[in-house]
């Protein structure tokens, strides 16, 4: 099967985004930076020598962030999730990704980061207890997290009883 990298739009930002994920995740690099070429200025329309495309690993996982202008902006129909082990990543990565971005993005465990990235910052106890197999205990464990920003996995486990 063929590689699947999510290529992330930005209009400039995309060393200083790339730079930013790799400083949050663990085992995470950049591994290539390319730049506009003289060439095709007239079509692409930045300078020579400006970043055009980031290619950069999220623990592994690889991602490449394209300067390509104003045209596009993210929005939350695509997102990223983070698989958290306990409640330090989850504080952890929603202290990391949420500075900067805007408060009111902010529900049920996602958020946007700066650039306006999506993300949602999910520990695995929330999926456990969401498909318990009783189903009021599922029910009162969504009713907790509704409400909920950052996710807290204490307060979901009292409220699922």
């Amino acid at each position: 099967m063929p590689a699947i990298t999510p290529m992330l739009w930005f209009d400039g930002q995309a060393e200083e985004a790339a730079r930013f994920y790799v400083s949050i995740f663990p085992n995470s690099r950049i591994a290539r930076i390319h730049r506009y070429p003289d060439a095709g200025r007239e079509v692409h329309g930045h300078a020579a020598g400006a970043v055009m495309v980031v290619a950069f690993e999220l623990d592994g996982q690889p991602y490449t962030a394209l300067n390509g202008g104003p045209q596009f902006r993210f929005s939350e129909a695509v997102s990223f999730v983070i698989d958290c082990a306990d409640q330090r990543e989850v504080d952890h990565y929603w202290s990391a990704l949420s500075a900067g971005g805007p408060p009111d993005a902010q529900q049920c465990g996602w958020l946007k980061d700066r650039w306006g990235v999506s993300w949602q910052v999910v520990p695995r106890r929330l999926l456990e207890l969401l498909g318990d197999p009783d189903p009021a205990r599922a029910a009162r464990t969504m009713l907790a997290l509704l409400p909920m920003k950052k996710l807290d996995i204490a307060a979901l486990e009292r409220a699922a009883g």
